[in-house]
Formats: C-alpha cells, sequence, structure tokens
C-alpha cells in the first residue's frame, strides 16, 4: 500500500483558478436574475474573479463600476455570497469585494492614444506604406480583386 497521500487525477490548473471560474459563473448568473429585481445591476458584466489563496476573500472585478452600481452591489453583496455558498461546494464563502476591472480602463486608455494619434496633424489617415488599409494584402477600400478570389 502507498504510505503517502493519494492524489487524484492532474488538474488543468491551480484550484484558485478554478474556484475562480466557479466563482465567475456563478455570480454573472446570480447578478443576472438580481438584474430583474434591480434595474441599475442591468448592465452589469463581471470580467473576472480573483481569490486569494486562502479563499477567505474574493474580488470581483466588474466592466464598469459607477457609483450607483457599486451600491446596488455592495446592498446585494450578502445575497451573492449566499447563493455562492449555497452553489459551491467549499469550507469556507469567500468575502466579496467589488472593483472596476483595471484592463477595461487600460484598454480605454490606448483606445484613446490610437484616437490622438489619428487627430495628430502628419499621421495622415491611418494607410499603412504599401497601398493597404491595414488589412489583408490586396484587400483595398473596394474590395478584393476577382482573382483574389479563387
Amino acid at each position: 500500500m502507498d504510505s503517502g497521500r493519494r492524489h487524484g487525477p492532474q488538474r488543468p490548473y491551480p484550484r484558485v483558478a478554478r474556484v475562480n471560474a466557479v466563482l465567475l459563473e456563478v455570480l454573472a448568473e446570480e447578478l443576472e436574475r438580481l438584474a430583474d429585481v434591480d434595474e441599475r445591476l442591468r448592465l452589469v458584466t463581471v470580467t473576472a474573479v480573483d481569490c486569494d489563496r486562502g479563499l477567505q476573500s474574493a474580488t470581483v472585478y466588474v466592466a464598469s463600476l459607477t457609483d450607483e452600481v457599486a451600491d446596488a452591489l455592495e446592498e446585494h453583496r450578502r445575497i451573492l455570497q449566499r447563493t455562492v455558498g449555497s452553489e459551491v461546494r467549499m469550507k469556507w464563502t469567500p468575502t466579496l469585494r467589488f472593483a472596476a476591472d483595471p484592463a477595461i480602463a487600460a484598454g480605454e486608455a490606448v483606445e484613446e492614444a490610437l484616437r490622438r494619434a489619428r487627430l495628430r496633424p502628419g499621421s495622415g489617415s491611418g494607410d499603412i506604406p504599401g497601398g493597404t488599409s491595414g488589412g489583408v494584402p490586396g484587400d483595398t477600400a473596394e474590395g478584393p480583386s476577382g482573382d483574389e478570389l479563387d
């Protein structure tokens, strides 16, 4: 007999990552249900969940976190935690915190920088040297030519 601990099949990724994925699904579904009751939650999108290593707390990232949405999420936090506790088999239910997704803000900053670069004098109209518009080679404003479709 093996005196060491028995290990199940290898998991594709660590436990915290699996818990994050499950929490994301459960919270997204529950927020969809709550949106029928509270209009402030209608356009809330959960983009990620990040549990700490001990699974004691979880930060729930949402796409757009206005003050109004933050208030609604805080009001419904206990309901959301209760749902997590009933649907996810864990020793403890993590304490939920809500935050704006930093990836959304970073993406908006990149878009704004690109917009400013296009509007700057001498930057051209977005054309790339070589006669294409940045798409597939041979793809012009009129569309691909006939012999490229063969």
